[in-house]
């Protein structure tokens, strides 16, 4: 993550290829704060309300539980999420579902950014979560229910 960091410099946007790029959490919150950028959190309704949620965060699950089927409606939540305009930056657990839904709303014509980390980053040496990069271990804003 750190040389993801330098590699971003100020701007805190990666390349990436089939979507508008990858977002540092850092950025991500800022540009939701400017009014820039809409987040969406792509997790299962599940994982948002054991695990946490960012508020002013909207949802569109990629997948749903159980079985992690693909979301039917997905394109219609997301189309709805970007129906101001704004691009999207997509939020999963791991920044990995965050990929594939970025590629899918780039698809569909929108532009689309994939957070680093998702919610809970990477596990750590012990298989945790939440100790190593993510939303939640930048500080960034999230409740939990």
């Amino acid at each position: 993550m750190r040389q993801e960091v330098e590699s971003a410099g100020q701007a805190g946007v990666l390349p990436a290829p089939g979507y508008a790029g990858d977002l540092l959490p850092y950025t991500a919150h800022e540009w939701m704060q400017a009014g820039r950028a809409v987040l969406v959190d792509v997790r299962t309704d599940a994982e948002r309300e054991w695990v946490g949620f960012v508020p002013d965060a909207l949802a569109a699950a990629w997948k749903q539980w159980p079985g992690m089927a693909l979301n039917p409606d997905f394109d219609t939540q997301v189309r709805a999420a970007a129906s101001q305009g704004l691009p999207l930056m997509l939020l999963c657990r791991s920044g990995v579902r965050s990929i594939a839904a970025a590629k899918r709303a780039a698809e569909l014509g929108l532009t689309a950014y994939n957070v680093l980390g998702g919610f809970e980053g990477d596990p750590d040496a012990r298989a945790q979560r939440g100790h190593k990069n993510g939303w939640r271990h930048a500080g960034l804003p999230w409740r939990q229910n």
